[in-house]
């Protein structure tokens, strides 16, 4: 008996002399001294950029603010709240994450580390989340009680070293015929997803959602209208797939500061799946609105604007964010993300589409044209490419994959010439080929959005198409 009252007795010290060692943390304040569009100036305020502070008001609640850069003595904060109320003097205090309590018996090293100097914040994850609907807090929104079985990390995290990822080489059935088929995706790939309004590619998400072969499945809503969320959960989603989802939303109504932690907490939270050894499907709706929070922030900051009106800090920090999905290590699962870029007016050149084609592995593409004429899915698989496809399919699928393209290739250039009656049977011996085929494959790139198609069926649909005689038809015989 006293042999164990020594053993605890000197692990209690052990455990306070470790945390002496982190050092002693003394509360940093300062007062809000200027109010500016979306910024905040707080003097007095030593705090490192990235750190969360809650500003105090007399008899109302505080509100939480993020350091986003600092100009001699004042720091500059960015509001995750509402600032009306607020009024020069407020204190500003840094908040300092809280250490756990020592118990009898517990190694220093079993203390759960927390970051330093409040410079992150951390956010709930875990298997309670499953089934969940979270606001960027991790507070939830499907007025389902609490959370159970998470605990907290940090939002932010590190990219996995390059040379540590394991490479793409399985494919991952998605569903959807023609991404299967023509788009293959591989297991850790991030695609984007281009389209502009109402082509359907909040359907098509859906359909992925459901349908993809993935362990979890995470959603990220950022920056759209508070109506498609739920809409999305309820209708396109289902109960089917919101089983094994979790779905972080962060509404356009929010600050940028929140609909960017959106982002992040929503790759956090695949992070987390990832490490477990799951295999996570990340869909991010959408890249562009993440880009113009951070393009409000670094104009408020006084970033100057370069191109469309985006600073350079918007391009640095879509990489940062991509960068997290992907394979991981040997072990670990793997988080394939698709993250729709919204293009204005539908155009594909609008700056952020340029710099997401240039980061992503691959991009598929849908069009108002196809939408218009109720071809959906809307994708144009011209104008598409997975640039992993290479790696993960055989060699004969790839010829056939290539001479569908062919063929869609050839009808597009003489369509003009076809409807206006100018063309006339056996001039181009390809284009005949290619008008024969027109129907088995507009028929093959259409699907219904409850309508599942498998890898294998899509491959043998695939090769089916050019197994039949059609090739040897006339078109007015066929």
């Amino acid at each position: 008996m006293l042999e164990q009252v020594q053993q605890d007795w000197q692990s209690y010290f052990e455990n306070a002399h470790a945390r002496l060692k982190r050092g002693l943390h003394f509360e940093s304040s300062g007062t809000l001294s200027r109010v500016s569009g979306l910024m905040l100036e707080a003097k007095g305020l030593r705090a490192p950029i990235g750190s969360q502070c809650h500003i105090e008001q007399a008899g109302l609640s505080s509100i939480l603010a993020e350091v986003v850069g600092f100009s001699d003595e004042v720091a500059l904060l960015m509001p995750a709240a509402d600032i009306n109320g607020l009024h020069s003097g407020c204190r500003v205090v840094l908040d300092r994450p809280s250490w756990p309590a020592l118990r009898w018996g517990e190694s220093p090293n079993s203390l759960e580390k927390k970051p330093q100097g409040g410079s992150n914040l951390l956010l709930p994850v875990g298997n309670g989340l499953l089934g969940r609907v979270l606001d960027p807090s991790g507070a939830p929104l499907d007025g389902l009680g609490p959370l159970d079985n998470v605990h907290r990390v940090s939002w932010s995290q590190a990219p996995v070293n390059a040379m540590a990822r394991e490479p793409v080489r399985q494919t991952l059935d998605t569903g959807i015929r023609a991404i299967n088929a023509l788009l293959t995706v591989g297991r850790g790939q991030r695609l984007g997803l281009f389209a502009g309004s109402g082509v359907g590619k909040s359907v098509l998400l859906g359909m992925m959602a459901r349908y993809t072969q993935a362990d979890v499945i995470v959603v990220g809503l950022i920056g759209e209208r508070g109506r498609e969320v739920k809409e999305f959960i309820e209708d396109i989603l289902g109960d089917e797939g919101r089983k094994r989802s979790v779905v972080v939303a962060a509404p356009a109504d929010l600050p940028p500061l929140l609909r960017m932690q959106g982002a992040s907490y929503a790759t956090a939270i695949a992070e987390y799946f990832k490490a477990q050894g799951q295999h996570v499907l990340l869909l991010m709706d959408s890249l562009t609105r993440y880009a113009m929070a951070q393009r409000e922030i670094a104009l408020a900051v006084g970033e100057l604007p370069a191109t469309k009106g985006y600073p350079p800090s918007c391009f640095s920090k879509l990489p940062q964010l991509v960068e997290r999905s992907g394979n991981g290590r040997n072990g670990e699962g793997s988080i394939t993300a698709f993250y729709t870029v919204l293009s204005e007016g539908d155009d594909m050149q609008d700056p952020i589409a340029d710099a997401a084609r240039a980061i992503l592995d691959g991009h598929i593409v849908l069009t108002r044209e196809l939408a218009e004429s109720g071809h959906f899915p809307a994708i144009d698989v011209l104008q598409s490419a997975s640039r992993v496809m290479h790696n993960v399919t055989e060699m004969s699928h790839q010829k056939k994959a290539n001479e569908f393209r062919s063929h869609l290739a050839n009808f597009v250039r003489g369509r003009d010439l076809i409807q206006l009656g100018a063309y006339q049977h056996g001039s181009d011996a390809s284009l005949d080929r290619a008008i024969a085929l027109q129907e088995p494959m507009q028929a093959f790139l259409q699907q219904g959005m409850h309508e599942c198609c498998t890898q294998d069926q899509s491959i043998a649909q695939l090769f089916e198409i050019f197994s039949s005689n059609l090739l040897h038809e006339r078109p007015e015989d066929a």
